[in-house]
């Protein structure tokens, strides 16, 4: 990286490295050299892990052990990773191989998580553990002020497993019906199957995941109709 790249992205981070190689390895994939950001990404899964439920545990002293796993599960999700690793513009500055990089995967979740976790293990090699916890949940204030305080709600396949394994009945079947659109703007039909009550419904998203959440949430209607269909 040249200076002045070095520079936007160290004040993106909110980090001053003292060693850049850290930094530097922690932005190459594992298809581009020999040396590469995997053992990072280790260490800073276990890490952001541990400074997420820190900061749950500290701010919902009432939350019982499911609700800050759950919330914590949002907040470290593949999804939740990459899309503060964008903000951070990590993707435009990853060093990948030639076969990444025609097959765009400086924009695949999947790679830009695992750089976000390698860039905090950097920090916490560079700095410590209290000056990566400041720059990480500097990152995810936004998305822990966006939790609901206490009770992250769970979502309809978690809420439907729970009503099935309540009634010991057996848990529901997904499979995807179709998918259709263009890559950019593809939806997805999935449809949910009970065995015991013999129950099926479909949802749409714009994922294979939302679509099957939205069939769950249809199943879980007709099992347990709202007060105003009722």
């Amino acid at each position: 990286m040249v200076a002045i790249e070095r520079s936007v992205l160290r004040d993106r981070i909110g980090h001053r490295f003292a060693d850049p190689s850290l930094l530097a390895q922690a932005l190459t994939h594992r298809s581009a050299a020999a040396i590469h950001n995997e053992r990072l990404e280790f260490l800073g899964d276990g890490v952001v892990n541990l400074i997420a439920a820190e900061a749950l545990f500290q701010r919902w002293p009432k939350a019982d052990e499911g609700v800050l796993t759950r919330a914590r599960a949002e907040l470290v999700r593949e999804a939740s990773l990459a899309a503060i690793a964008r903000h951070l513009e990590l993707g435009e500055r990853l060093v990948l191989g030639p076969g990444e990089l025609k097959s765009g995967g400086f924009r695949r979740d999947s790679i830009l998580a695992d750089a976000l976790e390698a860039v905090v293990a950097a920090i916490y090699l560079d700095a410590g553990y209290e000056a990566c916890r400041g720059v990480v949940l500097s990152w995810f204030e936004p998305a822990l002020a966006a939790l609901p305080v206490g009770k992250p709600d769970k979502d309809a396949k978690t809420r439907l497993q729970e009503w099935l394994q309540a009634r010991q009945r057996p848990l529901p079947a997904y499979e995807l019906v179709s998918e259709s659109g263009e890559e950019h703007a593809k939806l997805f039909l999935a449809r949910c199957t009970l065995s015991e009550p013999a129950v099926s419904a479909e949802g749409q998203g714009t994922s294979r995941r939302l679509a099957e959440q939205a069939a769950a949430a249809a199943v879980l209607e007709s099992l347990e109709p709202s007060p105003r269909h009722a």
